[in-house]
């Protein structure tokens, strides 16, 4: 089975660059992943008291990365939807559809209430998924008609000429991060963060899901197959030791970027209601994240496998750090699971853009290749 590979991007800060330099060798990075046959670059969506997100209006890089590719496909991952205005968010897709020619890719979230505070929103979880939901559906909508027409309790549209239509009908596909129910449900593609160990059960129940609520052997609203993969951190060089050396201090900065500067500044105002196991907080109809491995995973696997299935480096579950052949291994077993997308993560934590770019030459010439 060949595998299509994705690119997932924050855009963190880079020591010693401005934010014209971050993006311009950014999008540098993203014309060599669109010759390098890249099915998609998937960017995230965070906003201020963060810092490890500097594309907090995605569309505004995205509509620059439309112009930069020609057969890249590209989108949030995810839209924040309570964050979001829903007509103005699709008139904003329509456009980016139709500046690339139809590449667009929707991923959507309901994100943390710690930005929804910060954004003068209700920071009740509760409220946030309730928004996220009436978004999600007006969007959907919005994008599929010639007139809106909604009625509930954040919006209310009355026949509302939609006179902003994707290129892709009914609209473009969509992706769900962490959440294989809500992906499944939701006809979305789904992209995960959870160990190479477990995904074989994750793989198992997504499409056992997808085939009671779309349909056996359905495809999505767009015709594909529906993609489920792992999102991973990636460091090739040509030694384990030398790939080790430089994700190791990368792989700490990445994480008091992700998390520092808004935990301060929760603790700083003394927004207790967001810290510790607050910072989590899920409404009380999502659906949960983890599956039973006794019900889903393979039976039982040798002493032997289960080393194949740790990521090289050993930094943790999330990150891969070696050389090409011991990147392959992983991706042998990675095979195994049944997965039919995996996401790379390039420039993370203090990483230099040179460090990406050999990153992506290692993996497109010596990985690649071997699995589409």
């Amino acid at each position: 089975m060949a595998l299509q590979f994705g690119v997932f991007d924050h855009i963190e800060p880079v020591p010693g660059l401005d934010l014209e330099h971050i993006y311009a060798l950014r999008l540098m990075q993203i014309e060599r992943l669109d010759t390098a046959g890249f099915y998609a670059y998937h960017l995230a969506e965070h906003h201020t008291p963060a810092v490890h997100s500097l594309a907090p209006s995605q569309n505004v890089f995205l509509a620059a990365v439309s112009q930069r590719t020609t057969r890249l496909r590209f989108g949030p991952c995810v839209y924040v939807l309570p964050l979001h205005h829903p007509v103005r968010l699709i008139e904003e897709i329509s456009m980016l559809d139709h500046l690339s020619g139809g590449r667009m890719e929707i991923g959507v979230g309901r994100g943390g209430v710690l930005e929804a505070y910060f954004w003068g929103q209700d920071s009740d979880v509760e409220v946030n998924y309730a928004r996220y939901l009436e978004t999600l559906t007006i969007m959907r909508e919005g994008l599929s008609h010639d007139a809106l027409t909604y009625h509930g309790e954040f919006y209310d549209f009355d026949e509302l000429p939609m006179r902003m239509r994707p290129k892709q009908t009914p609209y473009p596909p969509l992706w769900y991060m962490r959440n294989i129910e809500t992906a499944a449900v939701h006809g979305m593609n789904v992209v995960l963060d959870v160990s190479l160990g477990e995904l074989d059960a994750y793989v198992k129940r997504y499409r056992a899901l997808w085939e009671e609520h779309q349909g056996v052997s359905a495809l999505t609203l767009q015709g594909t197959e529906p993609k489920i993969g792992l999102s991973m951190h990636l460091l090739l060089a040509e030694t384990d030791e030398e790939a080790v050396a430089a994700a190791q201090p990368a792989w700490a900065a990445y994480r008091w970027n992700l998390g520092g500067p808004r935990r301060l500044e929760a603790e700083k105002r003394g927004l207790t209601q967001f810290l510790g196991p607050n910072m989590r907080a899920r409404p009380a109809a999502a659906p949960a994240r983890e599956v039973r491995r006794d019900l889903y995973a393979s039976i039982e696997r040798s002493e032997e496998q289960e080393h194949r299935r740790m990521n090289p480096g050993g930094l943790s579950s999330l990150v891969i750090a070696g050389s090409p052949a011991s990147m392959r291994a992983y991706m042998e077993a990675y095979m195994e699971t049944g997965a039919n997308y995996f996401v790379c993560s390039f420039q993370w934590g203090d990483l230099s853009h040179e460090q990406a770019m050999r990153s992506i030459d290692l993996f497109t010439a010596e990985v690649m290749p071997h699995y589409v």
